[in-house]
């Protein structure tokens, strides 16, 4: 599926969300929820220098839309993220009936660099949302920002948060 030009300042957004989460101390994550016109209805960043390695952005946003949207307005929504769904938020967002997900990095690219810096594997596999929820409508990576992405990530994981 291609991300259109106009989508590009959500994806931005996310970036910058990212930027933010890395500022704060925590992983370089970030999202952005958005209606079927186009107003952005959340946002946030990962959360998980708490300790609580579910606060994962894109699944603050899927509880967000169960409690806020009906089932059309979540079916109708996109989620913008600097990096593809990890299983659990893939499921998380199918179980709550989002719409698409726009991504900027792909879990594949991702995991990629995370070995070149030579972090230790995740403790839950690294799967394309396809193979968590086939019935999600999925776009990316967009070439246009992964250098940028990728540099929160080696900034992170190199110690210069």
């Amino acid at each position: 599926m291609v991300v259109e030009k106009a989508e590009l300042p959500y994806l931005r957004r996310c970036v910058e969300l990212a930027t933010e989460a890395l500022e704060a101390g925590d992983e370089p994550f970030g999202s952005v929820l958005v209606g079927a016109d186009g107003t952005v209805l959340a946002e946030d960043h990962n959360r998980v220098a708490c300790g609580d390695r579910t606060r994962h952005p894109e699944f603050e946003l899927a509880r967000w839309a169960a409690a806020h949207m009906t089932p059309e307005e979540r079916a109708a929504a996109t989620v913008y993220t600097s990096g593809e769904h990890c299983p659990m938020c893939a499921a998380a967002h199918a179980w709550v009936g989002l719409g698409r997900i726009v991504y900027v990095a792909s879990s594949r690219q991702l995991s990629a660099w995370l070995a070149e810096l030579g972090v230790p594997a995740p403790p839950v596999r690294t799967l394309p949302v396809g193979e968590v929820a086939p019935g999600v409508v999925v776009a990316g990576p967009v070439p246009e920002l992964v250098e940028e992405v990728r540099a929160l990530h080696r900034r992170f994981h190199r110690g210069h948060g």
